[in-house]
């Protein structure tokens, strides 16, 4: 195998970007509409440090931002359908029986009080509470990458409740306050009607957490790996007696033996080492599912320790729910290329539609990197290692 097979250099990224275009077209009711989306995507792929409107205008060589301004804000498309056809092309990618779906969340600071959704309200990004938006998105993973492919903004009760606030920013009829579990839980119901092929539905404490989140997907045979907090409330009879206690007190009282070290996994930084332990949860389950809990105790600092709801087939091992939860690092990933890189937080649009049109076009020109990965390691891997010459030569 040449270099130049597994390195990628090969692949013909300008036609693949012009088959992105072609194949989100449709989300576009005008040729001129398309020509912007188009003109935008190219913006967020190239060198400019902000994706702001006048910004990308420049980049494409116009006088003025307007066309770029108007795609967001004036003109008639559904943003919702520009998404499907990114999730399909992404998942068309991606797709894979032991692929994985991810929810979480993520901050973008603003300034001011108009920008839909905005307030004083905690984001981890900032971690602490700033002046931001949050957005509750689903990432998809597997072994030939990992890409954005659903988001909704979430709305906090101020604003809900503020006809004045929501006509302003043209919030839908139909969006009504709802937290963020109860936006993934609707989220991930969703890709699963749609036959996402997931192996496992992963998220952090927020969504492990809550209750109505697990019984969905306990409900649809779903396994998952579900962080939760280390004091979160445990109930269960043991001999005809209510026991009540918590993850962490049940980890501390395993020996020492319980213990395995086992990888989560390859991260950025590579392979990402721990101690790993699970002990069955006294629950019922549908036939052929089990419940556990399972705990992750840091190499470095044995008093650092991340406790998991598992809901999986009953003969599912510690190292394949180990491998599940080290894969919730790659949406972290999403977010962080998609910020640095494409301007995921970059938003100059106030309203509800052109918030989810600026994230929609952000993901379709994320979806064509993680695709352009994704053939490379297609490509470059399905190819037979060629001799060493050196080795021929001994």
């Amino acid at each position: 195998m040449a270099v130049s097979d597994w390195a990628g250099v090969q692949l013909n990224w300008r036609d693949a970007l012009e088959g992105l275009k072609q194949f989100i077209g449709p989300a576009f009711k005008r040729s001129e509409q398309r020509a912007s989306a188009g003109t935008f995507i190219d913006g967020l792929l190239s060198g400019v440090e902000r994706k702001t409107g006048w910004m990308l205008a420049e980049e494409a060589g116009l006088a003025r931002p307007y066309r770029v301004q108007s795609l967001l804000g004036r003109s008639l498309w559904s943003a919702e359908t520009l998404c499907d056809r990114v999730r399909t092309y992404a998942l068309d990618a991606l797709g894979d029986p032991d692929g994985v779906l991810i929810v979480d969340e993520t901050g973008f600071l603003k300034k001011g009080t108009h920008s839909v959704g905005v307030g004083r309200q905690y984001s981890g990004t900032a971690g602490r509470i700033e002046n931001s938006q949050i957005g509750v998105f689903a990432s998809y993973a597997s072994r030939w990458g990992h890409a954005l492919i659903e988001r909704q903004l979430y709305l906090p009760k101020a604003w809900a409740d503020d006809p004045a606030r929501r006509a302003k920013a043209s919030v839908p009829e139909d969006i009504a306050f709802a937290t963020k579990p109860a936006i993934a839980t609707e989220m991930v119901a969703k890709l699963l009607n749609e036959g996402t092929p997931c192996a496992f539905v992963l998220a952090d404490a927020v969504y492990g957490s809550d209750t109505r989140f697990r019984r969905m997907l306990e409900a649809r045979g779903q396994a998952y790996v579900l962080a939760v907090r280390s004091n979160h409330t445990l109930r269960f009879l043991e001999e005809w007696h209510l026991v009540q206690t918590n993850p962490a007190t049940m980890i501390a009282e395993l020996p020492p033996e319980a213990w395995q070290p086992l990888s989560a996994g390859e991260g950025t930084k590579g392979q990402r080492l721990s101690d790993w332990a699970h002990v069955p949860l006294n629950r019922a389950a549908d036939k052929g599912f089990s419940r556990w809990l399972l705990a992750r105790r840091s190499l470095r600092d044995p008093e650092k320790l991340t406790y998991y709801f598992v809901h999986a087939r009953s003969d599912t091992t510690l190292a394949e729910m180990a491998a599940a939860a080290g894969l919730r690092w790659t949406i972290e990933e999403c977010f962080l290329r998609a910020k640095d890189d494409l301007g995921l937080d970059h938003c100059e649009a106030r309203s509800w539609h052109g918030w989810h049109r600026h994230m929609s076009l952000v993901m379709a020109a994320a979806a064509f990197l993680a695709r352009l990965s994704a053939d490379q390691r297609r490509a470059g891997f399905s190819k037979p290692n060629k001799t060493s010459p050196k080795t021929a030569a001994a």
